[in-house]
Formats: C-alpha cells, structure tokens, sequence
C-alpha cells in the first residue's frame, strides 16, 4: 500500500494553479500528509529584468519579494483552511527542472500540477508545462483540470498488466481511498489475427478469447487484492482491443468519472519515448483530472 507523507504543488499563481492547490490540500488533509507549495521564477526572465532596469538589482529584489509574499498568502490560506502542514519556495530555474527537483529531494510521493483546461485547448497539452513534469519525473503527477468541490468519487484505472500497472492501481486507492474504482482492461488473445489468417475456426477463436477475458478479469481481482480495495467499491471492465484511449474516454462520459489514473509508459521502447501513445491521447482528449503514475523500479 503506497502512503502519501508529502505533496509538492507546483504553482505559478494563476486561477487554474489555485485548483491544484486546492485539490493538494484535500488530498493532504485526507492522508494527514505534509504540503509544499514551489513557485519557480525564471531564471533567463530575472536575466532579462537586470538587463532593462539597471537598478543595481532593486527590481530584481522586489519581484522576488512580491512574488513570495503571494506564495505565502497562500499558503497561509490552504493551511487555515484546510488545517495541514504548508511550506512554501521560490526557486529560481527552469521551472519544470526546479519543480522536478524540489520534489525529488523532499521525496515526494506525488506532484499536482494545473492544467491548460477544457475545450481546443486540451490538444495543446503535448508540450506544455504539466505534460513536461510528467515526462521527467520519477514521481505520479496529478494535472488537476477542475476546482475540488470534495474528495474523488469515481475513478477509473486502466491496466495493461505492465510494470505500471500494479503502481497505478495502489496510487489510485491513495489518492481517492472512498472512491469507486473501474478497473479495464483492452483485451486481445495473443496471436488472435495470426489464428484467423491460419484458418482456425471461429468458433476456436471465441474460446481463445473467452479464455483471454477471464484471466484479465482474474489478473485484475490480484491486483485489486493487492491494492486493498474494498470488495463492493470497485468493478472490472474488459474491452476489446485496439485503440485503448477511446473506451478510456467513453467510460469517462459513460460514468462521469472524475479522475484517471494511468501509467506513464506503454510496453514498447517507442512508445517510453513518446510518453506513451495511449497516456498522451488520454492527456489530451480527457475532460477529468489525469493522475499519470510512475512504474515502481523508476
């Protein structure tokens, strides 16, 4: 069972980075977890500002005094009103490298970050901020898309039954402890297209892939067992094969999910290079909250 003892929020202030912060705390009160708020100040900006306001670095000094003095309000408003633990930090960096190693010194046990939001904007998410801190760290990252009115209730968990898959399950169960989990797996039967080009009949075939579904239905029993869940909060979903991203999303609607939470990898080195096709569409074409959940041995 993973338990969450700190959280690092990244934020840089704005409107949708105070639903991240919000959800961090939520997230930090129900686990009894420590907070930490970063704010990373660019460091070819603070470059800039000495180059156009000589000033013998006054200015400098008072954006970075301004800067932290709204970090700290914030702070002091998550603690009162959530009643956690908050530290805050400016660093001065390349943001994602800075948020990225902030976490991982105070050992983190997840990032929550903003999103770009809803609407044309989410297919621009490949790129941004969130998806970066998702690519580099070695710890899950929540990209949280919606001001937390409560604690998640219906989470769905996709399982490939890789290295991340067992991470993904136990993450979700911390992260949303009283939620109701779907489990779903995309089954396809090994060597099934090679069978029906060989000339086996159908009726082989179905059996095959009968067969196929049950041990994805037992296979994710273990991996529910493993996580703790509770026998009446959570259900398995099997699916046929193919593009895994659009039952992903039809569930998604189907059941009014609020969060996702999926690993960041798919199998093949290809697809460790592109953050992973499925996760990537998921990313973008999604509506909820996205926890994408790093592999134990990373």
């Amino acid at each position: 069972m993973i338990a969450l003892r700190c959280l690092v929020a990244a934020t840089d202030l704005s409107a949708p980075a105070r639903r991240a912060a919000d959800r961090a705390a939520m997230i930090a009160r129900c686990a009894s977890s420590s907070l930490t708020l970063v704010h990373a100040v660019s460091g070819s900006a603070l470059d800039e500002l000495r180059r156009w306001l000589d000033t013998g670095g006054g200015g400098e000094q008072s954006l970075l005094d301004d800067v932290l003095g709204r970090l700290r309000d914030l702070a002091c408003q998550l603690r009162n009103e959530y009643e956690i633990s908050v530290d805050d930090l400016v660093v001065i960096g390349r943001n994602v490298d800075e948020i990225v190693r902030v976490a991982r010194e105070r050992r983190a046990d997840l990032v929550v970050t903003g999103t770009l939001g809803s609407g044309f904007l989410r297919n621009r998410l490949v790129g941004s901020t969130a998806e970066r801190i998702v690519r580099t760290s070695s710890q899950p990252v929540l990209m949280v898309r919606h001001a937390p009115r409560e604690p998640y209730r219906r989470v769905l968990v996709p399982v490939d039954f890789s290295a991340w898959s067992g991470p993904s399950v136990e993450i979700a169960m911390a992260v949303a402890p009283d939620a109701r989990f779907v489990l779903m797996h995309a089954v396809e039967a090994p060597f099934e297209r090679s069978l029906g080009l060989a000339g086996i009949e159908a009726r082989v075939i179905d059996e095959y892939r009968v067969a196929a579904r049950s041990d994805a239905m037992r296979r994710m029993r273990e991996l529910a067992a493993r996580a703790g869940f509770h026998v009446d909060r959570w259900t398995a979903l099997t699916v046929d094969a193919g593009d895994a991203w659009i039952p992903i999303i039809r569930q998604e609607q189907e059941q009014d999910l609020d969060l996702i939470v999926i690993g960041k990898h798919g199998r093949s080195a290809m697809e460790d290079m592109l953050l992973g096709s499925t996760t990537n569409r998921v990313l973008g074409e999604s509506s909820s909250d996205v926890l994408v959940c790093a592999r134990s041995d990373a």
